[in-house]
C-alpha cells in the first residue's frame, strides 16, 4: 500500500500513502507497513498526505501509533494537507502533536535545519 522513499533525503524516509482515503478500511495496514520501516530503523519520517482527500480517525490512529511506536528516538511530520484533511488534524489537536508543513520541501528543509 505506501510507497516508503528511505534514505534518498539525508536519512529522512518520505512516505506517501498510497490511497486516497485513510480510513478504517486501511489504517491498520497502513501502520502496520510504517512500524515494519521503523523496526528495520527508520526513525526520521515524513508521512506527504497530498494524495489524500479524506481521513478519519482511525487513520489518524493509525499515526498516531507509529509516533508512539518511534517515541523520543525520532520524528514523524506530516505534511500537504488538504482543506479537509487539515481539518480533520485541527479538530483532533493533532496539529499540536505532529510537526506539520504546507509540503514536502518545506518539511524537508524543516527537518534537515533540525537535525543536521
Amino acid at each position: 500500500m505506501i510507497k516508503a522513499h528511505t534514505g534518498a533525503e539525508d536519512g529522512i524516509c518520505v512516505i506517501e500513502p498510497g490511497a486516497e482515503r485513510l480510513t478504517a478500511a486501511n489504517a491498520t495496514m497502513f501502520r502496520d507497513e510504517v512500524i515494519a520501516l521503523v523496526t528495520q530503523g527508520e526513525d526520521r519520517l515524513l508521512v506527504d498526505l497530498a494524495d489524500v482527500s479524506f481521513v478519519d480517525s482511525s487513520g489518524i490512529g493509525a499515526m498516531v501509533g507509529v509516533l508512539k511506536r518511534i517515541g523520543n528516538r525520532g520524528e514523524v511530520a506530516i505534511c500537504g494537507l488538504s482543506g479537509g484533511v487539515e481539518k480533520m488534524f485541527r479538530i483532533t489537536h493533532m496539529d499540536r502533536v505532529f510537526s506539520i508543513h504546507r509540503d514536502r520541501d518545506a518539511a524537508l528543509t524543516a527537518m534537515k535545519e533540525r537535525f543536521g
